[in-house]
């Protein structure tokens, strides 16, 4: 895994900017695969990042780049356990959460539509997409907007911006870790 493609994919979250992210990438040697990821976590880690395969297929990976202590306090809201808790998840620990979830993406057969609370969205948004089955959104973006549209316009904008500037500063500079924004 290459770190032009998680630039591509996670530059909020390396910023600092957003929870997690969730991507999928080709997948030719998962050792090799699995190998590069060890390398990655090796330098994220210690700015409070974490890089995990949710799901590994013969020809692609679902991975998933967290800041686990926003992931913990995005879990902590009350709006954020009362959707989970009636989803069935162990509320009261984002470890035990983020474990529930991956068993579910690679068991259930519908996505887990509960993963935007896992992603930083809204939860207003991820309980509206819930409730509404996906229809009757009052925008759509990065994600489907049920409460603050401005709010979620501001937040699409300032990702995609982030994303050119990481984009470009990678191609200026060829230094992947000054752009992982340290939270620890």
């Amino acid at each position: 895994m290459s770190e032009e493609l998680v630039i591509a994919q996670c530059s909020p979250t390396l910023a600092g900017l957003k929870t997690a992210s969730l991507f999928r990438c080709g997948l030719t040697d998962r050792a090799d695969f699995l190998r590069s990821l060890h390398r990655l976590n090796l330098r994220l880690v210690p700015k409070g990042v974490r890089l995990i395969p949710v799901r590994l297929s013969t020809d692609s990976a679902l991975v998933y780049m967290y800041r686990p202590q926003q992931l913990k306090s995005d879990l902590e809201g009350e709006r954020a356990k009362r959707t989970l808790r009636g989803k069935g998840y162990p509320t009261g620990d984002a470890n035990a959460c983020l474990a529930e979830l991956i068993r579910r993406i690679r068991t259930a057969e519908e996505f887990p539509h509960e993963i935007g609370l896992f992603l930083g969205y809204p939860p207003e948004d991820v309980e509206g997409f819930i409730k509404q089955k996906a229809r009757h959104a009052k925008y759509s973006g990065l994600w489907k907007v049920y409460g603050d549209v401005e709010s979620a316009k501001r937040r699409f904008d300032m990702y995609k911006k982030c994303t050119r500037i990481y984009k470009e500063a990678f191609l200026r500079h060829n230094s992947f870790d000054r752009l992982v924004v340290s939270c620890v």
